[in-house]
């Protein structure tokens, strides 16, 4: 029996970025970036019985002092409609430095000046930086 796997959900308006457990859970692994339209949670669904997911977490935005910001809404109802169609276990997990540090790591590992401007790469490195986190916790 295959171990099961955490995916990590970095949301934004025009894009998602997504990260993969490893199936001992032990390993972020960046994995996609999709345009963020309306058949998204039918391709996350999708993902969550192909990939074995049993929790997911997805990026929660705040300011600094911890407040909600414009896209807080979007996402508690993103993450309830998850959790409401998945059956899995769905969790908000603050993002707050999540795209600084994965910005930082991409121009540490990544050579090309052009690639490292793939806004889809910051996207799935940030739900790897949120994934990171959770495992290490």
């Amino acid at each position: 029996m295959e171990g099961t796997r955490v995916l990590a959900i970095d949301y934004g308006t025009k894009r998602i970025g997504l990260a993969l457990s490893d199936p001992m859970k032990i390993l972020a692994i960046p994995f996609d970036t999709w345009e963020n339209r309306g058949d998204l949670v039918e391709k996350i669904l999708t993902l969550i019985n192909e990939k074995n997911v049993d929790k997911v977490l997805v990026g929660y935005p705040l300011n600094g002092d911890g407040s909600k910001t414009v896209l807080s809404d979007v996402i508690e109802k993103f993450a309830a409609s998850l959790r409401g169609r998945s059956g899995v276990d769905v969790e908000l997990v603050d993002e707050r430095y999540s795209s600084s540090i994965a910005s930082e790591r991409i121009i540490s590992s990544v050579a090309k000046k052009s690639k490292r401007r793939d806004k889809g790469l910051v996207d799935k490195f940030a739900a790897a930086v949120l994934l990171e986190e959770f495992l290490n916790s």
